[in-house]
């Protein structure tokens, strides 16, 4: 079992940043592939941005590229999303995920499909305009 816990959530102007924090305890050796999703209220979860440990490979959706920077302390198991210049459309719940991927395209694919086998309970950003 792997355990997720975010923080560095809250509320902030447009074009403001935050950074998130994920840290990962348990058994952090099974998983290779670091996630950020979120959830916007009335929508769906999407994937935001995700890093393949094994190289360290990253991935964007384009809603936040050049906007977002996903990182990874190897050291602290901990892993961090850097949100730049956010927009009111970024404020939603946002989840730290981890899986094992046999390569970064399978990890991009976990992104894309939304799919993860160990999840964070969230933590909220708010932007206002």
């Amino acid at each position: 079992q792997v355990q997720l816990v975010e923080s560095g959530g809250g509320s902030v102007q447009a074009g403001g940043s935050l950074r998130l924090s994920c840290v990962a305890s348990g058994y952090t050796s099974s998983v290779n592939c670091m996630h950020w999703f979120r959830r916007a209220p009335g929508k769906e979860r999407e994937g935001v941005a995700s890093i393949y440990a094994s190289g360290g490979t990253t991935y964007y959706a384009d809603s936040v590229k050049g906007r977002a920077t996903i990182s990874q302390d190897s050291a602290e198991n901990t892993v961090y999303l850097q949100m730049n210049s956010l927009k009111p459309e970024d404020t939603a719940m946002y989840y730290c995920a981890a899986d094992s991927a046999s390569s970064d395209y399978i990890c991009r694919l976990q992104s894309e499909r939304v799919v993860a086998g160990y999840w964070g309970q969230g933590t909220l950003v708010t932007v206002s305009s």
